[in-house]
């Protein structure tokens, strides 16, 4: 069951994909449980749309891009196991109680 709906989340994911050279056009996607449409993105690596235009990606930016990369990447997986601890204690709360 689960494989059958992994493809078809891919078909439409696909489908809502039109590529037109070196720009791509992303039509519908659910982000966060809000509906966003239209969005345009660039197809090159190295390359970003500003201003409707592709423009190069500066060596900084993409310097700074990385390490926020990784310092967010370092808070997610600190933020986890703390809700991690947190859900555990809850647990061994409503079992304490007779609850589960």
């Amino acid at each position: 069951m689960s494989i059958v709906s992994e493809t078809v989340r891919q078909i439409i994911a696909e489908a809502n994909v039109i590529k037109m050279g070196r720009k791509k056009i992303i039509r519908v996607r659910v982000r966060g449980g809000k509906i966003q449409r239209r969005k345009v993105l660039s197809a090159v690596k190295g390359f970003t749309i500003r201003k409707g235009k592709l423009t190069r990606i500066s060596q900084s930016e993409r310097l700074r891009r990385k390490r926020g990369a990784r310092r967010a990447k370092l808070k997610r997986r600190a933020k986890l196991a703390r809700s991690l601890i947190r859900r555990k204690r809850s647990i061994r709360k409503r079992k304490a109680m007779g609850l589960k």
